[in-house]
């Protein structure tokens, strides 16, 4: 039963290539790469460590590389950082942050996890206690970008049946029976009484979570898609599902703080930001609203010593002389400019600490920040624009501006353009 579940899964949606499979080994996960193995897919099997009962957390990672050895499945683990919060939402975060970093270190676009049947109706009565709207009670999605769970609808006694009957023997974390987490404290205090109620206490919440995401589908037809000029109601429901989609733990205070921080900055040029999680903020600028995350700074250069095409960051740069050139930009693009040099001897990257410019038509050089700030270019933008450089001076900022040192006198000697890479 519960290897057909995960065959017509992946036949629904379509998934192919290696997947990651998230791996405590725990009872959910042991049996899910247990019945992916035997479907016979290109697995490898990811574990962090949390490390927060040493020597426990130790044998827990051994018992899964050696199950993971055991059946031939690439096996991969982490030691979670001492200075990450011992916090149910901190250790969620630092796992997802996890399972991202294994998917490219595996070139994988599909992360398995073991999320059932049970863990759902947990969720759902979760989010009722913590004040939750209806996007809130939809519960655990069964796909979110590149993280998949294929036991949604497998029942918490069926996979320990499952287990039992295959002689597998997961690992048994004590601290899952520890109720001074909020999760554990659902799971055995308060359910219990709500199924005296209700026996059918899971189905009852689980049938309510797929009444919101059927309700949920009318509603997001009517949304407005801006949220600077959403009306109040519409704001908040926008607020939620972005939270849902980011997985981010939200109440009602934490929706109103948002709300707040888009109405009192949302006509500011330059924009603010406002922290989510530990790798996500929201901008609000006078131009909208959006996500940003946290990506490594891109230190890679290359050196322009000739005419030509040069590939940098998935973009094409060109350097040509002007009666070569085609016209295939704008006359003003601001991703193309005519310019008077000698020498082609320049860098292209991205910006470095020091930096200066000329700028068109001042006097006197201006460091690279003050000037973008004049540009009113928003901070998380920065890091992604491309520079055209000599040394630590910037000749060209690829739609931003160019520098007094390389502009037409009276005739262009090449043009230069950047592009995206088609």
């Amino acid at each position: 039963m519960i290897k057909e579940t995960v065959r017509n899964f992946i036949k629904k949606h379509e998934l192919s290539g290696t997947f990651i499979v998230a791996f405590s080994g725990g009872y959910d996960s042991m049996c899910l790469l247990d019945v992916l193995h035997k479907l016979k897919y290109d697995l490898v099997a990811v574990h962090l460590n949390h490390n927060w009962r040493v020597q426990e957390s130790l044998a827990e990672a051994k018992n899964c590389e050696n199950f993971a050895k055991s059946r031939k499945i690439k096996f991969y683990s982490e030691v979670m950082p001492d200075d990450i919060e011992k916090t149910e939402t901190a250790a969620r975060e630092a796992r997802y942050e996890f399972f991202k970093r294994c998917a490219e270190k595996f070139k994988s676009n599909v992360v398995f996890t073991a999320h059932n049947f049970d863990d759902n109706a947990e969720t759902v009565l979760y989010r009722i206690i913590k004040g939750t709207g209806s996007i809130g009670l939809q519960g655990i999605a069964e796909n979110r970008d590149i993280f998949y769970r294929p036991l949604l609808s497998v029942k918490r006694e069926d996979i320990e049946a499952y287990c039992a009957k295959n002689l597998l023997f997961p690992n048994k974390d004590s601290s899952n029976y520890d109720v001074k987490y909020n999760r554990n404290f659902i799971r055995h205090e308060i359910l219990p009484l709500m199924r005296k109620i209700n026996p059918k206490v899971s189905e009852a919440l689980n049938s309510l979570s797929e009444l919101a995401k059927e309700d949920n589908e009318i509603i997001n037809d009517c949304l407005p898609k801006d949220l600077n000029k959403s009306k109040p109601a519409g704001q908040k429901k926008l607020i939620q599902r972005i939270l849902c989609e980011h997985n981010i733990e939200y109440d009602k205070k934490k929706i109103a703080d948002i709300q707040k921080f888009i109405n009192e900055n949302k006509n500011s040029k330059c924009g603010k930001k406002m922290s989510l999680s530990s790798n996500l903020w929201l901008f609000t600028n006078v131009k909208g609203t959006e996500i940003i995350s946290k990506k490594e700074k891109n230190s890679s250069e290359i050196h322009i010593t000739s005419e030509g095409k040069y590939e940098f960051d998935n973009k094409i740069f060109e350097i040509i002389p002007v009666e070569k050139e085609v016209k295939t930009y704008p006359a003003d693009s601001d991703f193309k400019a005519y310019i008077n040099t000698g020498k082609i001897d320049f860098v292209l990257r991205h910006r470095k600490d020091g930096d200066k410019i000329y700028p068109l038509g001042a006097n006197g050089s201006q460091k690279l920040k003050k000037y973008l700030n004049e540009k009113k270019i928003p901070l998380h933008k920065r890091d992604e624009l491309v520079f055209l450089c000599k040394g630590s001076e910037v000749l060209w900022a690829a739609g931003v501006g160019i520098s007094e040192n390389i502009k037409v006198n009276q005739k262009s000697t090449h043009v230069i353009s950047l592009r995206g890479k088609s």
